[in-house]
């Protein structure tokens, strides 16, 4: 799946400064100055109309996730169907498709940006090429999906509770009954949103209908360049590789929730006895205390520093960002790329501990793979990552580093005690491992309900749900429950058929990391064995803005990954 090269080699090739003279037809050299002029004029055309409205779009989305005003996702709304308007305009997708064709039966330019522009274009005036009134429900839906998350708060005993205090709850509570309801509490999301959820599904899949796919599933993982044939396949191969650890690991947590909430047995275990709503990641493993570690420190600081420490330097990222919690924000986090000329934006809602510390780093791992770090000369089309996938594996790559003890040491934090550092060890051992069963478990459910949701939506999905999480995740589901549950996760609503390359991206991070061992440390030989911590290290920096973001979305994510991670160490 990876070894695909083409484009990546061409582009070598031509950066070396190799000339190949070939003698063609005139028709055919005609034809191809002609297919070059009018790609680069529709292109030009297109980013002069588009790109104000794109910037205006994303502002409206930073301010209406900041602030949850009515006012600010009435904006989102009028922009985004402004810009759905302009791509929904049929001269224009047969003007760029009778482009591509071109392209595509050889009277092409050999200039590969100006094809691999093309075919973005194509995509995006694809996915738009239905009648404008769906396509303004479908964001009206949407914006009122996303306004019921951003201001939803849990009601416990006539309390409202945020995220982080239901999180806290069930990480720290004895009180079964108060577990119980606090994790209900924030599944009560998926049952005031589900009726409008149903709605965006059949839309959705009748707008895939309309442009020749068998469903909206098919059409999203088309036009993200990926194929249902290759995903499952992969999926299948982790389910089997990961099935017997994840059942041991799982055996282990199980025995720590008897211990510590003095149930009967691993049978009396429910969700609500997890120490994550949805079970995505790993509880508690191990002695040491992650959460206190981090409980006295300035994550933010912490970032700041290793960032620079590795030559990404994002204090200009933080000082635009929104990290901390406030009434009406979105209780989520994420990054935005306003403009594609370096204002990149944070959102999240930091409390001190070690899943913020993960999630500061992931999310400001988004900041750094961005216009940012890119050259402005690299077309604003391609100025942006590769695909979902990369963005996601350079995140988790650094969000990965708050669980290893090579981190915690560079940046200052370990004990000095012998005992305690052997304790932090075996936990931060144990966080990490449980963290990847844990998760590529979930992003097992993940991938197969929406997949089964977009192909066969009449079917019980309250039934569907469980029914995979308890064969993925060894879950138990609670007793007469049949709520929407499946509506409470934001990333099926809202960012639809995207959660699978969370997974890939752990694997594109795992990559990365193999040959940043080999090529990022002196002395001209590999790093020793065991985690790295990357601390203070700018040859890190230096090489993810050279084979990883300086090309931006030039290359589709497979020659991507050829290309970022088969260099050669000089000697």
């Amino acid at each position: 799946r990876y070894l695909m090269l083409s484009r990546a080699h061409r582009a070598l090739i031509r950066g070396i400064s190799f000339t190949t003279r070939v003698n063609l037809p005139s028709t055919i050299v005609h034809n191809r100055l002609m297919s070059t002029s009018a790609a680069r004029r529709f292109i030009e055309g297109h980013v002069n109309d588009v790109r104000p409205l794109e910037v205006s779009a994303s502002k409206a989305w930073w301010d209406a996730s900041v602030t949850g005003s009515d006012e600010s996702f009435a904006q989102k709304t009028a922009i985004q169907n402004q810009l759905d308007a302009y791509l929904s305009q049929p001269a224009k997708y047969e003007e760029i498709t009778a482009i591509r064709e071109a392209i595509k039966k050889g009277a092409s330019t050999d200039d590969d940006i100006t094809k691999r522009q093309i075919d973005l274009l194509h995509s995006a005036f694809l996915e738009k090429h239905v009648p404008p009134a769906q396509l303004q429900r479908m964001v009206d839906l949407s914006n009122q999906v996303e306004k019921i998350f951003n201001t939803f708060r849990a009601h416990v005993d006539g309390k409202e509770l945020t995220q982080n205090e239901v999180n806290k709850i069930l990480k720290e509570s004895k009180d079964l009954d108060l577990r119980r309801k606090a994790w209900e509490g924030s599944k009560a999301v998926g049952g005031a949103i589900s009726p409008l959820v149903s709605e965006l599904v059949e839309i959705r899949n009748n707008v895939a209908k309309e442009l020749g796919f068998a469903h909206f599933h098919d059409m999203m993982l088309f036009l993200n360049e990926q194929t249902y044939d290759n995903l499952i396949k992969t999926f299948d191969d982790l389910d089997t590789m990961t099935r017997q650890p994840f059942e041991e690991l799982k055996a282990r947590i199980d025995a720590g929730i008897v211990s510590s909430l003095g149930l009967a047995s691993a049978k009396d275990i429910r969700p609500w006895h997890y120490q994550d709503v949805f079970f995505q990641e790993s509880p508690k493993l191990g002695n040491y205390d992650l959460d206190k570690l981090f409980a006295s420190q300035d994550l933010i600081q912490l970032c700041s520093d290793f960032y620079k420490g590795i030559n990404l330097p994002i204090d200009d990222v933080i000082a635009r960002s929104s990290l901390l919690e406030q009434k009406g924000k979105s209780p989520h986090a994420f990054c935005i790329d306003v403009d594609r000329e370096g204002d990149v934006r944070v959102l999240c809602n930091i409390v001190p501990n070690a899943y913020w510390m993960d999630t500061c780093l992931h999310e400001l791992g988004h900041s750094v793979y961005s216009s940012k770090n890119m050259s402005q000369e690299l077309p604003y089309l391609l100025r942006r990552e590769s695909h979902i996938l990369t963005t996601e594996g350079i995140a988790m790559l650094f969000g990965r580093l708050s669980k290893t003890v090579a981190w915690i040491d560079g940046m200052g934090l370990a004990p000095s005690d012998s005992a305690e550092r052997a304790s932090l060890k075996e936990t931060c051992d144990l966080a990490s491992k449980g963290h990847l069963l844990v998760f590529s478990r979930w992003c097992q459910v993940m991938l197969r309900f929406e997949r089964a949701m977009y192909a066969q939506p009449d079917q019980d999905l309250n039934k569907l749900w469980w029914d995979l999480v308890e064969k993925y995740q060894g879950l138990t589901r609670p007793e007469g429950r049949n709520e929407p549950d499946y509506a409470s996760k934001i990333h099926i609503v809202l960012a639809p058929v995207y959660y699978h390359n969370y997974l890939m991206g752990e694997m594109f991070a795992s990559q990365l990391l193999a040959t940043i061992r080999r090529e990022c440390y002196p002395g001209g030989k590999p790093a020793p064995p065991g985690p790295l911590g990357l601390v203070s290290n700018p040859h890190v920096g230096t090489f993810l803005k050279e084979k990883v973001f300086a090309v931006g979305n030039r290359f589709a994510y497979d020659d991507l990954t050829k290309f970022a991670t088969s260099t050669v160490r000089e000697s």
